[in-house]
């Protein structure tokens, strides 16, 4: 594809045999096609966001990497000094400035999206997103096929760490090259070879550092968080979790559960039967059902 664009024309054959002189294709580059693709239809349905260095990276910057999920599109790749909510938040500003403000998110249940000391396990990080009305998704646990995408892009960016060398002194510079290749010149045989910024656009949902109170639909049944973290339904007691003390929340009976979400997410599941409030976690079962 890229000879192509220089008006260049090459057998396939030719290339793969001009890569093997080389030594640029090894057994542990090549994988299997997959099965089945889970993709979003739209570009920022669904944006992955993960925290991962990888192996010989300089340990005091962690990049932060955001992706399309329909596109692959890099939205962010940020050397971060440590996983904290504060340098996040601030990276994720500057993206949602840049790129617009996605439908859904989904990452992993690392620090500092999530909080294991929590009874919600959401953090203030997490809680800023839901604001914006950005539906949060976490994966499972030791799930990381959940955010597949981003984990082959890690695994891409860990391979030309080792063939171009350790960045020296500008970590951040090192990055925008590489996802300026990733998004602008790079084909993707998942994408039909094309690159991702061919299929990428900016969301046009714009970002408000200072959002609104949200409205949740007319007739809704909402109940606010006391601040013990808890609300009432029915004369009994459900907890909820301190971090959404004062907050609306909007009720959902299905059945005869009670689905529990804050803005746009999901956040709890009570079960009057088993006298339970339960964590909800329902982005794998969903992404079996839509096969």
């Amino acid at each position: 594809m890229l000879l192509g664009r220089q008006g260049i024309e090459l057998p396939f054959s030719t290339i793969h045999r001009i890569l093997l002189r080389h030594g640029l294709v090894r057994d542990q580059d090549r994988h299997p096609a997959a099965v089945r693709r889970f993709e979003r239809e739209r570009p920022n349905e669904l944006w992955q966001m993960d925290f991962k260095g990888p192996k010989n990276w300089p340990r005091s910057m962690t990049p932060l990497s955001v992706i399309d999920d329909h596109s692959r599109f890099v939205i962010a790749l940020e050397a971060t000094g440590r996983p904290d909510g504060g340098l996040v938040k601030v990276r994720l500003e500057r993206a949602f400035e840049r790129c617009g403000v996605p439908e859904a998110m989904l990452m992993d249940h690392g620090t500092p999206w999530w909080n294991w000391q929590s009874f919600s396990g959401r953090t203030q990080l997490s809680l800023w997103l839901m604001r914006q009305g950005i539906g949060l998704h976490w994966s499972g646990i030791r799930h990381p096929q959940t955010q597949g995408k981003v984990e082959r892009f890690h695994g891409s960016l860990q391979r030309a760490l080792d063939r171009r060398g350790v960045p020296d002194g500008d970590c951040q510079a090192w990055l925008d090259a590489f996802r300026l290749e990733h998004n602008y010149i790079r084909p993707h045989e998942a994408l039909g070879m094309q690159t991702p910024a061919e299929l990428w656009q900016p969301s046009p949902r714009s970002y408000n550092p200072c959002p609104p109170a949200w409205e949740y639909p007319a007739g809704a049944w909402t109940l606010k968080v006391d601040c013990q973290g808890t609300i009432d339904i029915h004369d009994r007691r459900w907890r909820i979790g301190k971090t959404l003390a004062g907050e609306r929340v909007r009720i959902e009976p299905v059945e005869q559960r009670f689905l529990v979400y804050y803005c746009n997410t999901l956040v709890r599941e009570l079960d009057p039967a088993m006298k339970r409030s339960t964590i909800v976690e329902r982005f794998i079962e969903n992404q079996k059902q839509s096969q």
